[in-house]
């Protein structure tokens, strides 16, 4: 048997093949709930075989959407959708798996086949929040800049959306602090501009991201994997790089990272 289709064991989970289906952002919610779309979308892939499946970015809170359609984890009103979804996922002998999000700058875009412009809150649009009030790109709206206050509360909003995650069934969560969206985004000096606990040195700018792990593992089970997603360098002179993502892996496996995803 080839060693794709070969069985894996991570913690308690068992994955029948080592087929993984990455989150892929289909920018068809309303109001962050998951519709048939979705369950159509993530069960044809439990129905052709993956051994695990994960769900797009969603958003721990409203803000922390790229686009106005992106999937949301903030209420407890998305449970029972996405319950479905598992379940199904479940039923045709895969793994459900999430990962949770929070696009910070790169927030409040409209979607792809629209043009993927900044949107103004005349357009249904929202003030994005970043480590530093420096905006994506050029013309885009100004970030707010994460005030102590403000890390706390989204520190808060991934912790309340892990115990919806483990309630709507799901046995796999990745965080995403990959593609320049908010965790990354503290990672980066092109980014960072703080000159507080989170910025300047790499132990500060990683800090962010530890804290988030704490808060998740305070409510995920010890025996359930936990992911974290990358981009291994930033690709720019003064940027994120490969040799810090190195050690930040080591890091996190120390932390009780199962698996490190570089995208």
């Amino acid at each position: 048997m080839s060693l794709l289709f070969s069985p894996l064991k991570i913690k308690n989970v068992h994955l029948k093949n080592r087929i993984v289906v990455s989150p892929m952002c289909q920018y068809s919610a309303i109001d962050g709930y998951a519709s048939d779309w979705h369950l159509v979308h993530l069960g044809s892939r439990a129905v052709g075989g993956a051994g695990l499946i994960i769900q797009e970015a969603t958003a721990v809170s409203p803000e922390g959407r790229i686009s106005p359609g992106d999937l949301g984890i903030w209420s407890n009103d998305h449970i029972p959708m996405l319950t479905q979804i598992t379940d199904f996922i479940h039923k045709n002998g895969s793994i459900a798996g999430i990962q949770l999000a929070h696009a910070g700058r790169k927030a409040s875009f409209d979607t792809p086949w629209k043009g993927s412009k900044c949107l103004s809150a005349q357009e249904g649009g929202w003030i994005p929040y970043g480590p530093s009030a420096i905006p994506f790109n050029e013309g885009d709206t100004t970030p707010h800049e994460l005030t102590i206050k403000d890390i706390e509360e989204v520190k808060a909003d991934f912790r309340a959306a892990t115990v919806r995650t483990l309630t709507a069934g799901y046995k796999v969560i990745e965080l995403h602090a990959a593609h320049g969206y908010l965790i990354h985004e503290f990672f980066s000096p092109l980014s960072n501009k703080r000159t507080d606990q989170y910025g300047g040195s790499f132990e500060n700018r990683i800090r962010f991201l530890l804290e988030i792990i704490e808060e998740v593992q305070n409510e995920w089970p010890s025996e359930n994997p936990l992911f974290v997603r990358i981009s291994a360098t930033d690709w720019a002179e003064g940027g994120w790089n490969i040799e810090e993502s190195v050690q930040l892996s080591k890091i996190l496996k120390d932390k009780g990272v199962d698996l490190v995803d570089c995208s």
